[in-house]
């Protein structure tokens, strides 16, 4: 099979890369390479390539910067996506499609969560745009797998697990306030890579969830990462209001992977268990990076 990954350099891409690489012909595509705003050159890269399926994890996930960038936004949410679903059509392949949590306004009360049969109702530019390109791709082509996931975390790339432990190493004086009422399923991307490659095997379409099992807030997340990582820390709890950011964040996260779970097809694990094995695999690594950097 043929795979052609656009936004490859990010989490989830670099990790597709090793999942699909492994029985698969894959070509991956980054910025300046693969800009998918740019329909000419994602119309000749697929001609070219014509792969069977497409992975779109490109995206402009700068939540608050979305709120003033509102046109790039758009061209990066709607538009590319849009582009490169015409593109998979006219060779009929799959696209897979990556999109997010913040589709749903999170007013439902944890532990309750959020299933593919919900009302949308998005609350920022951001939230807006990702599910416009959702509605995109599903106009232009049938052969869509369209795949809501939330609170990413992976060795390629920034994230918030990242950035606590770069705090608590380079800054173990400094207290930090954390977020206690958003609740969320940290999800390991090359954990979700391995659940996109399942719903290509299946033949999978239409809207999907996958993020990992079980929840928690960006504090209690931190807390048990830097515990894990035996990192001393100084981080204090606070509220969304005590945190204010241009953009308005869902208040639960909480996707319930109901698809994948009503056809068997569910390799989601715990959201523990995900930070603990990417810890046992990446946690030295996650240092020295960090150390090297003071260094420097």
């Amino acid at each position: 099979m043929k795979v052609l990954i656009c936004g490859s350099n990010g989490q989830l891409g670099w990790d597709c890369q090793r999942v699909f690489g492994k029985e698969n012909e894959v070509m991956a595509y980054d910025l300046p390479e693969l800009d998918i705003t740019d329909k000419g050159k994602v119309e000749a890269v697929i001609l070219e390539f014509m792969p069977d399926v497409v992975i779109n994890c490109s995206a402009y996930t700068q939540v608050d910067k979305c709120e003033t960038e509102q046109e790039l936004a758009r061209v990066v949410n709607v538009d590319g996506p849009g582009f490169i679903a015409q593109a998979c059509k006219a060779v009929n392949a799959t696209i897979v499609h990556i999109s997010t949590d913040y589709v749903f306004d999170g007013t439902k009360e944890p532990p309750l969560s959020y299933t593919e049969r919900d009302e949308v109702n998005p609350l920022s530019v951001y939230g807006r745009t990702k599910l416009e390109g959702e509605r995109r791709v599903a106009q232009i082509t049938d052969n869509h797998i369209i795949v809501r996931t939330a609170w990413l975390y992976g060795i390629n790339g920034n994230n918030f697990l990242k950035t606590m432990l770069k705090i608590a190493l380079l800054t173990p004086e400094k207290q930090v306030k954390v977020v206690d009422d958003q609740f969320g399923s940290p999800t390991w991307s090359l954990r979700l890579a391995l659940q996109l490659e399942r719903l290509v095997q299946i033949k999978g379409q239409g809207v999907y969830h996958a993020t990992a099992e079980g929840y928690c807030s960006w504090y209690e997340l931190a807390v048990y990462f830097l515990k894990q990582m035996a990192v001393p820390f100084n981080i204090v709890p606070c509220t969304t209001a005590e945190y204010a950011t241009p953009a308005k964040r869902p208040a639960n996260s909480i996707l319930e992977n109901a698809r994948l779970k009503l056809s068997d097809n569910n390799k989601m694990t715990g959201w523990r268990y995900g930070v603990e094995h990417f810890i046992s695999r990446f946690g030295q690594q996650l240092i020295d990076e960090i150390i090297n950097m003071k260094r420097i």
